[in-house]
């Protein structure tokens, strides 16, 4: 298949890259080989969106630290970059309006990339054809965006977080809906994983499983941002766990400590709060 042929992919990862980790950036490289690999996708940007301090979640640090972390992280790819839209909003935001914001703002740059492109015709009679000729064809092009819809942004996530999806509370139906509906799902496994015996048993997983994209992980990487933070506790070495740049900053400003683990202890998580109370309404 030609790559004018492949449906263009950007992939999203949202969480708390607290702090981030190698195997954060290694999420984004198997699902890039995976979809470049069925021949159908072709993989074009990767994003990470850090969440915002609203989330409220036990030892969650400033947003600002996390951000500049996952920016040190990229700062050599040449595909993946760091958007800080979502830690940026002062109350916590659903996933699905994340990632209804990044294809929003994808369709917006490429209405505007099509309508840079003026028609050249010489001055005289024809200059009013030329105009209604190029009044059709933005006309055209907008009606095509919205048909093909551009670049889709699908949301890159592990299967914890799959499986997050039926703990009672933690998400609206009708998000999980959109988010493996209306973008999907690109769902990197490792071992003990049963992320297929999973969506088999959700309904609404189910009817859109041809939107949810599982991708074996054969070389396995257990590190986690909670085993660095650990570790950190204890003051033992996270190198080459981390990128060498992350461990810098965070030796230098002294991120992660008991102290800090302690953050948001007692607190109600976000999503959990707030889907609990218009549960009740």
């Amino acid at each position: 298949m030609e790559n004018s042929e492949k449906t263009e992919v950007v992939l999203l990862a949202c969480g708390s890259f607290n702090p981030i980790t190698n195997m954060h950036l290694r999420l984004f490289e198997l699902a890039k080989d995976y979809m470049n690999g069925t021949g159908k996708y072709k993989v074009i940007k990767g994003i990470i969106s850090p969440v915002g301090d609203a989330y409220k979640k036990k030892g969650l640090i400033s947003a600002h630290h996390r951000v500049i972390m996952a920016e040190l992280a990229t700062k050599n790819s040449k595909w993946v970059e760091v958007d800080t839209w979502e830690s940026l909003q002062k109350e916590w935001v659903e996933t699905a309006k994340v990632l209804r914001h990044h294809q929003e703002k994808l369709e917006a740059s490429s209405c505007e990339h099509q309508q840079d492109s003026p028609v050249l015709e010489r001055p005289g009679r024809k200059r009013k054809w030329a105009e209604q000729r190029e009044d059709f064809r933005q006309k055209k092009n907008l009606e095509q965006t919205k048909t093909k819809g551009g670049p889709e942004v699908k949301l890159l996530c592990g299967a914890d977080f799959l499986e997050s999806f039926g703990v009672p509370n933690l998400w609206k139906g009708e998000d999980i809906a959109k988010i493996v509906g209306d973008y999907g799902l690109i769902c990197i496994t490792r071992a003990g994983n049963d992320a297929q015996k999973f969506i088999y048993e959700s309904d609404v997983l189910w009817k859109h499983q041809s939107n949810i994209h599982l991708v074996k992980e054969w070389i396995t990487n257990d590190i986690s941002s909670t085993k660095i933070r650990r570790a950190l506790r204890r003051g033992q070495s996270i190198r080459y766990l981390v990128p060498d740049l992350v461990q810098e900053y965070i030796e230098k400003h002294n991120l992660y400590s008991s102290e800090s683990e302690e953050r948001n202890v007692g607190v109600i998580l976000a999503p959990l709060q707030r889907n609990t109370a218009e549960a009740n309404t």
